[in-house]
């Protein structure tokens, strides 16, 4: 049965309510088994997430005042726990804020969809759980970084939401869903880019190259290709690093177009599985122990919410998708596909999703270009690699012949 058909009755809300605090309970008492004195466990949590839910039930049935005195009681019992903890030196508040949380969750299991309380209740058991995962994200971005990080949301967040949202030109400009797709190209850039941070230099170089392929697979190349140079012997685990990325792309692709037009998935999907399929088949080698990447091999990666590179992909994307519109209507299909190949060797992302934007996905000329633009810059990555590269160079040449060449089918058919 799926969530959205199971009528909710207090009676199943009330079993969520005690659920999703009973599993914050777990994870408080799990910190208190290693000897760690916090506030609430497994029985305080689950009665606290009742409290709320029974007072949210009073505030249905008229007693309004129930739900504010109810958290303001919560309130006052966590404000003199944390009063206790600054009398023995111990300043953390997390504890207390989960309380507060649990309270809010039960209450939120009676009053809205339960869905609400779900996510809600699993998020503050996540965030409680994985401290030490967390601190260490924190811990891996520079002060530099961060700081980009929160110029390009609070840009994102003032912006946004004041740009014209309807179309300028013949070319069918539209600032909103420009800076809106800057946004979605941004955010899964930086899943891949805290990714390699956390991971790149613990599994070996072909983890590297899986993370940073969901960045920019042509930096990965680069970077794989210098190392590959630098250190013979490491060049066979490089050029496994650079195809994964390559294999990668076409996946981070997928999802990119999804967001913008999903009328293209289905004509895609199957190809780009394939591609990025055979990309991993060709990374394959004889398997020798792999030793962890240095952090001086880790690809050197730009963060992906940087205010510059932001604006740089916007008017790329503005100026791509004239120049695709003007070369559609005055040369054809063949002009496009021309394009396609030329602009192929840089960026691909600005011009596959200029591309996508408003276009039929069922017209196989559009499926055609976006295809022959990989291809492309597949070709221009295996010359990046094999310029950069010393004892690697036949097999780098062989496989990306092979991962080239298969482009080909998917580009006629």
């Amino acid at each position: 049965m799926e969530l959205s058909t199971i009528e909710w009755t207090v009676q199943l809300r009330f079993i969520v309510a005690l659920a999703l605090g009973f599993l914050v309970g777990l994870e408080r008492e799990s910190i208190k088994a290693d000897g760690k004195p916090v506030f609430g466990g497994v029985r305080t949590h689950p009665l606290i997430s009742l409290f709320g839910f029974g007072c949210a039930w009073l505030y249905q049935i008229g007693a309004t005042a129930m739900l504010p005195v109810g958290l303001l009681a919560i309130a006052t019992l966590t404000g003199i726990a944390y009063v206790a903890k600054i009398r023995v030196d111990r300043f953390g508040t997390t504890s207390e804020v989960s309380a507060l949380l649990t309270f809010i969750t039960g209450a939120l299991a009676m009053l809205v969809d339960v869905w609400i309380a779900m996510a809600l209740g699993v998020i503050n058991t996540m965030l409680l759980s994985e401290k030490a995962m967390l601190e260490s994200y924190v811990d891996r971005l520079s002060k530099v970084e961060f700081l980009a990080t929160v110029k390009f949301l609070l840009v994102t967040v003032i912006v946004l939401p004041v740009l014209p949202n309807h179309e300028f030109t013949q070319f069918h400009i539209n600032p909103f869903k420009v800076w809106q797709i800057v946004v979605i190209v941004s955010t899964l850039g930086f899943v891949g880019y805290l990714l390699e941070k956390k991971f790149g230099s613990k599994l070996g170089l072909w983890m590297s190259g899986i993370f940073g392929g969901i960045v920019s697979s042509t930096a990965v190349t680069i970077s794989m290709g210098r190392i590959a140079k630098k250190n013979p012997s490491r060049g066979s685990s490089a050029l496994q690093a650079a195809l994964l990325a390559s294999s990668v792309m076409y996946l981070r692709v997928l999802v990119l177009i999804w967001f913008i037009n999903n009328s293209f998935i289905p004509n895609l999907w199957p190809r780009f599985i394939f591609l990025a399929a055979v990309g991993v088949v060709l990374s394959l080698r004889i398997s020798r122990k792999e030793l962890p990447a240095l952090e001086s091999e880790v690809p050197d990666l730009q963060n992906p919410f940087e205010i510059r590179p932001a604006i740089g992909f916007a008017l790329l994307f503005v100026l791509l998708s004239v120049i695709t519109g003007f070369v559609k209507t005055t040369l054809g299909d063949s002009g496009l596909l021309a394009v396609s190949a030329v602009v192929g060797v840089s960026d691909i992302d600005p011009f596959i999703l200029s591309l996508v934007q408003g276009s039929d996905g069922t017209m196989k000329i559009f499926t055609s270009a976006i295809i022959l633009a990989m291809m492309s810059n597949t070709i221009a990555k295996a010359i990046y690699f094999w310029s950069l590269s010393k004892g690697t160079r036949k097999e780098a040449a062989l496989k990306y012949s092979i991962y080239a060449l298969l482009h080909v089918p998917f580009i006629l058919w």
